[in-house]
């Protein structure tokens, strides 16, 4: 499938993956493991080590499964944990993952998510479109970070994130006006802002759909917000 192993790297069981796939030196895949296309798999990866839950630390996880979809970049040192309660353990595409990035059991990372170096994310947490977890910062877990939304350098997010909003510890929240130019919405910039700061629902469609997408999420986990 025009694949290209390091000849380091260790497939363990139930592997499956797409075509042109780059997988790097001493990287460990544990099946089950479903991989698109096009991803780039930096040296000394593990994804499919066994979830790190206290309650059963011990936990059978062979049959517990990871899914990552296409174009991702998943860089040294950074591990991928299967599922302990749910179903799978999901990456979506064009996702970065940088060095040293924990991504726990039962996360689910939505398209286009940014994992900055040394970022630990809490289990059965959900990263939603776009979203950018700055340098050493912490996710607790059962956590949703809304789309296109930013948590700081350093920062400890012990509430859920709303869409195209800033989490800096110390602050009001404020509107991640970067991601709105980046990802193509500087037409509703105003909307944003007024939903942002004023929680006022907007009435472009588009906006609206995203916010009731978090909402769901949100609704769901049963936690505070900022």
């Amino acid at each position: 499938m025009n694949n290209t192993i390091h000849p380091t790297a260790v497939l363990d069981g139930d592997v499956k993956l797409g075509t042109s796939n780059r997988i790097g030196p001493y990287t460990v895949l544990i099946g089950p493991l479903e991989m698109g296309d096009n991803n780039i798999i930096g040296p000394h990866v593990v994804i499919g080590g066994p979830g790190e839950d206290t309650k059963n630390p011990r936990y059978d996880s062979s049959q517990s499964k990871i899914v990552i979809g296409h174009r991702n970049i998943i860089r040294e040192f950074t591990a991928i944990q299967k599922p302990c309660y749910e179903s799978v353990t999901e990456i979506g595409s064009d996702v970065h993952l940088m060095h040293g990035v924990h991504v726990p059991h039962d996360a689910i990372l939505e398209d286009k998510v940014v994992l900055t170096p040394l970022v630990v994310i809490g289990g059965i947490s959900r990263l939603m479109e776009g979203a950018n977890i700055g340098m050493g910062a912490t996710v607790h877990q059962y956590s949703v970070i809304g789309q296109y939304s930013i948590v700081a350098t350093g920062a400890s997010a012990v509430k859920n994130v709303k869409p195209f909003s800033r989490h800096i510890p110390g602050k009001p929240i404020s509107v991640n006006h970067y991601a709105i130019e980046k990802y193509g919405f500087s037409e509703f910039k105003h909307e944003i802002e007024r939903y942002v700061l004023g929680n006022m629902f907007p009435v472009s469609e588009k906006i609206a759909n995203l916010i009731r997408q978090y909402e769901l999420f949100h609704t769901k986990s049963k936690r505070e917000q900022y």
